[in-house]
C-alpha cells in the first residue's frame, strides 16, 4: 500500500450541481489515483457559488467521504464566480515584503468591493515587458463570507482546509499534468451547473480568464417550463427519461437552443482575448465540467469559434488501477473530475 507524505492534499470540489472529491497518491510523473467519487446536491443549495445551507453541505460532504472510504483530512478546495477577482497588475518595482504592505492600496482600484470585504492574495509574475522599473502581478481577491462558508462546511465534515484555490487555477494545474504545455494557446472551459470558467493558457502561463452566468442548469429550467415538473425531474429528463410533456424533438431542440448561446458567449469571450493578444491564435478547447458531455457541445461550438474542441483527459497521466474504478463510469465522470484532481495535486505549503 502506498502512503501520501505529510504534505499530501485531497481535492474537494464544492459546485452547484455535484460535490466531488479527489485523491491522487504518490510523487509526479508516478502519481496514482487512489480515491475519486462525486455526489449529486439539491437545486438551489449552492446558487453563483454561495453556500444557502452550511450545515446541509457539511452531511452531504461526510456522506462522500463515508461512501468512498476518503480517510485523509487536509483538503485543497477551490471557489470561483463573481465573488473572486483575478487580475494581472502592473505595479512598481518593489521587494516582496513591501508588496505585501502596499497589495490593499494597489488593489482597490481593481475591486468593485469594499477592501474590508475580500481576503488579498498575489503572485509575483516578474518584470513588466515595457517598463523595467515595473513589474507584472497577479491579484487575486475573494469575499470574506463565501470563503468562511467553504471553510465552515469542510469543517462540518470533520476536514481540515489547508489551501483555499481558484477553480481556474485548479484548471489549469489538471492540465499542465495531463497535457503536453507548449507553445499551444489553449482555452480551457469548465462548464458547470450554473457557472462556466475559462482560462486561456499558454507556455504555463494564464493570459486570460472570466466566469460566465451559464451553464447546464438552463437546460433543465426550459424542460421544467415545458413539462411544469421539478429541477430534479427535468434532470431524469434531460438524461433521457421518456416524458408524455417533452418529446425527443422537443428535447433536443432545447438543448441545441440553449449550446447554441453557449456556443455563441464564448466566441464572445474568445474575440476579446483576440482583442488583447492580437499575436496569439487560440489553438485548442478542452471542455471540462458536466456541461462537457452535453452531445451537441463539441460539433456546435467548434463550428462557432473554428477551434478544434476536446474532452478533458485529468487522468492521462495519472495511473489508475482497473480493478478499482470502474472504467465505464470514470470515463463518463472526468469532466466532472478536472477541477477536484487539479486540487489533490495541491501540497500543503503551495503558494
Amino acid at each position: 500500500m502506498l502512503f501520501g507524505k505529510k504534505d499530501h492534499l485531497v481535492g474537494l470540489d464544492i459546485g452547484s450541481g455535484a460535490i466531488k472529491i479527489c485523491e491522487i497518491i504518490g510523487e509526479k510523473p508516478n502519481y496514482v489515483l487512489n480515491k475519486f467519487g462525486l455526489m449529486e446536491i439539491p437545486n438551489g443549495l449552492i446558487e453563483e457559488g454561495n453556500i444557502k445551507d452550511v450545515g446541509e453541505v457539511s452531511t452531504i460532504i461526510k456522506q462522500l467521504l463515508s461512501k468512498y472510504g476518503v480517510k485523509e483530512n487536509n483538503v485543497a478546495m477551490a471557489i470561483g464566480g463573481y465573488s473572486v477577482i483575478v487580475k494581472k497588475i502592473t505595479v512598481q518595482a518593489m521587494e516582496d515584503d513591501l508588496l505585501h504592505e502596499n497589495i490593499n492600496y494597489e488593489a482597490e482600484q481593481y475591486i468593485p468591493f469594499d477592501i474590508k470585504d475580500v481576503n488579498i492574495d498575489f503572485q509575483i509574475l516578474g518584470e513588466n515587458e515595457t517598463n523595467p522599473n515595473q513589474m507584472n502581478v497577479l491579484l487575486v481577491a475573494a469575499k470574506k463570507d463565501l470563503i468562511n462558508d467553504y471553510i465552515a462546511a469542510a469543517k462540518g465534515a470533520g476536514l481540515n482546509p489547508c489551501i483555499m484555490d481558484v477553480d481556474a487555477f485548479a484548471l489549469q494545474n489538471i492540465y499542465e499534468t495531463s497535457y503536453e504545455a507548449g507553445e499551444e494557446v489553449v482555452a480551457l472551459i469548465d462548464i458547470g451547473t450554473s457557472k462556466t470558467t475559462l482560462n486561456i493558457v499558454k507556455q504555463e502561463s494564464s493570459l486570460f480568464m472570466r466566469d460566465v452566468s451559464l451553464g447546464c442548469g438552463q437546460i433543465n429550467q426550459k424542460i421544467m417550463s415545458m413539462a411544469d415538473c421539478t429541477f430534479e425531474e427535468a434532470e431524469k429528463i434531460k438524461e433521457g427519461e421518456r416524458n408524455q410533456n417533452v418529446s425527443e424533438n422537443d428535447l433536443r431542440g432545447i438543448i441545441t437552443s440553449v449550446v447554441a448561446d453557449w456556443s455563441s458567449e464564448i466566441r464572445r469571450a474568445l474575440d476579446f482575448f483576440y482583442s488583447t493578444y492580437t499575436d496569439d491564435q487560440m489553438d485548442k478547447i478542452i471542455l471540462s465540467g458536466g456541461g462537457a458531455n452535453v452531445s451537441v457541445l463539441q460539433t456546435m461550438l467548434e463550428s462557432e469559434t473554428g477551434v478544434s474542441v476536446e474532452i478533458v483527459k485529468p487522468f492521462a497521466n495519472i495511473e489508475v488501477d482497473q480493478s478499482v474504478f470502474d472504467a465505464d463510469e470514470l470515463e463518463k465522470a472526468m469532466p466532472q473530475a478536472a477541477i477536484c484532481a487539479g486540487l489533490a495535486l495541491r501540497k500543503i505549503g503551495d503558494k
